[in-house]
């Protein structure tokens, strides 16, 4: 699995860690895409690898792919505040 992005549609053994619908990104792991796995960052805030068959790989157009990486940052940024307030 190449892309950048991928829909969560099987959640089997792992309800806790991931949503069905949600939208993920796939983090470069070479060795993991060999063995049919994808490395996302879940629902624990680490990332762990989980069968393909869990997703459907999505292509997001231009747009939705900046408004992608704005909420990621905003989400990040937000972290970081709250840990330096707890």
């Amino acid at each position: 699995m190449k892309n950048e992005f991928v829909i969560c549609v099987k959640n089997g053994d792992y309800p806790a860690s991931l949503e069905l619908r949600k939208l993920y990104r796939v983090l470069p792991d070479e060795s993991a895409h060999a063995k049919h796995l994808v490395r996302i960052v879940d629902e624990s805030g680490e990332d762990y690898l989980y069968p393909e068959s869990y997703f459907v790989s999505v292509k997001l157009e231009e747009a939705a792919r900046r408004a992608v990486g704005r909420a990621e940052a905003s989400d990040t940024v937000a972290g970081s505040r709250s840990a330096r307030m707890g």
